[in-house]
């Protein structure tokens, strides 16, 4: 009489993949209502990126085609807006790089914060001291708003960095820029500006609005700005307090 082998104890191998199969689905579903109560946008993007990393799979292809997509890689925009200082401390292990070059050859702070603002420019002729009819107007139009306010002015002189022309009635730049200063002074006290509000300062060339090569973008340096400070004529004329 023959005897028949006895089953291996444990589970069936069916069982198991039907285990197996469960899971996933289950897994899947939750991701699918994980997905379905995302709001923001950066969270949104940045579960992407970890599905395609997941899946050997970095960048989409929307990233190299032309056209208004959003940007598929939020770590890389993150990276590339941060500072040239910033990014040479990245987790303590950046090297430090070069910062871009812009379209200007040289980026320059002419004043530190705090100082006057800028309330109008008058350009001149290379040169010439003399107001042209096109700052003329925009003088009158600076003078209707300032007029009656409190705040001293600054009117400030600067010229372009080339050299006087042969025979100028002026010694350098800096007679030229403070003659340039002169000129707007008296025109805007004419308009009716109080002279006790107005301060003169002369930069010469050595505070240029464009330092390029471009002959019509050079006209810019010829100037003069009216300047609004925060200081106030009363400020000046207040009495001390006493010191007994």
């Amino acid at each position: 009489m023959a005897i028949e082998p006895e089953e291996t104890p444990g589970v069936p191998e069916w069982l198991v993949t039907f285990g197996d199969m469960m899971s996933l689905l289950l897994t899947f579903f939750i991701m699918l209502f994980s997905m379905s109560e995302i709001r923001q946008e950066q969270k949104f993007q940045a579960m992407l990126e970890s599905m395609r990393k997941a899946f050997g799979h970095d960048m989409s292809m929307l990233t190299s085609v032309p056209g208004p997509h959003t940007p598929q890689n939020s770590n890389f925009a993150k990276l590339a807006s941060l500072g040239r200082a910033r990014r040479a401390n990245i987790m303590k292990g950046g090297a430090p790089v070069k910062a871009p070059v812009g379209s200007e050859p040289r980026v320059m702070s002419l004043r530190p914060d705090g100082d006057p603002t800028t309330a109008g420019l008058v350009f001149f002729r290379e040169g010439s001291d003399e107001l042209t009819e096109a700052a003329k107007k925009t003088l009158q139009s600076l003078a209707r708003q300032i007029e009656g306010m409190p705040q001293r002015i600054e009117i400030r002189g600067h010229t372009s960095n080339r050299p006087l022309a042969h025979g100028s009635p002026f010694r350098d730049h800096w007679d030229l820029a403070y003659a340039r200063a002169r000129k707007v002074e008296a025109f805007l006290v004419k308009l009716g500006i109080d002279p006790e509000r107005i301060r003169l300062g002369v930069a010469a060339g050595n505070e240029l609005k464009y330092d390029g090569t471009d002959r019509l973008r050079q006209e810019e340096n010829p100037r003069v700005e009216v300047l609004m400070t925060n200081e106030t004529i009363e400020s000046q004329h207040a009495p001390k307090p006493d010191s007994s």
